[in-house]
């Protein structure tokens, strides 16, 4: 695996037009890999999100892949071609290293939803898994916490405790809205920072390569970490 970071920069018009369309970037993110590169496989899949650091006035493209990417037309048209190329690290070295109760800081930006089931008879002997439903999006703060914090066993981590409660924040929230063809699609993400520690080192890899939550190829699911001594206000 390979996590790549490419500086975007929004004053271009391009760079709007990628940030403003989770489908526009999702595509411009597919052509960074030639057609027979594995997308999608056993290793990991290709999952990639936008951060916007109001510190620093940045805003950046990350980018977990099973193969190396060019991102020679994102520079090109949204970026600073002649002075910012883009940066690829070998991801394995980080997840070769990983080890149960290490501890990290963490950010995600996920598309927290609940299946909304059809079937609501109150007697049903239908499991959660077997009602169909379309999803809907948890919408307040509490809803996407709690969201979190119940998929973060499955994913091999817990949210460590402070004073206040889960050491977890959501610190951007959006609901967007864009074309894909002829269909309209609305999105619900929100972004997660928080301080985790491992509890299964084979469940949190494949969280890492794989993603988590729905939505993953619109900028949701990656989750990357940075050491504890980093605040979580200068991970980026």
């Amino acid at each position: 695996m390979y996590l790549s970071r490419v500086q975007l920069n929004p004053a271009r018009f391009s760079a709007k037009q990628l940030i403003a369309s989770p489908y526009r970037m999702h595509a411009a993110v597919e052509h960074a890999f030639p057609p027979d590169t594995v997308r999608n496989g056993e290793a990991g899949r290709v999952l990639w999100r936008i951060d916007h650091n109001e510190q620093t006035h940045s805003t950046m493209l990350y980018v977990a892949s099973p193969e190396t990417p060019d991102f020679t037309h994102i520079i090109e048209q949204a970026g600073w071609p002649s002075r910012c190329q883009w940066e690829t690290k070998e991801y394995d070295k980080l997840l070769d290293r990983l080890a149960s109760g290490q501890q990290w800081n963490f950010r995600l930006r996920a598309n927290p939803v609940r299946k909304a089931a059809h079937d609501r008879a109150e007697h049903s002997r239908r499991s959660p898994e077997q009602i169909v439903g379309k999803r809907q999006a948890y919408v307040t703060v509490s809803q996407q916490i709690d969201w979190l914090l119940r998929r973060a066993d499955d994913n091999g981590f817990r949210v460590l405790d402070e004073e206040s409660g889960p050491a977890l924040r959501v610190t951007q929230r959006q609901r967007e809205q864009f074309n894909r063809g002829n269909a309209k699609v609305t999105l619900s993400t929100a972004v997660f920072d928080g301080c985790l520690q491992i509890t299964d080192v084979e469940r949190f890899r494949h969280a890492l390569c794989h993603g988590i939550g729905p939505a993953k190829g619109f900028g949701c699911g990656l989750m990357t970490i940075a050491p504890m001594t980093t605040p979580l206000t200068q991970r980026q």
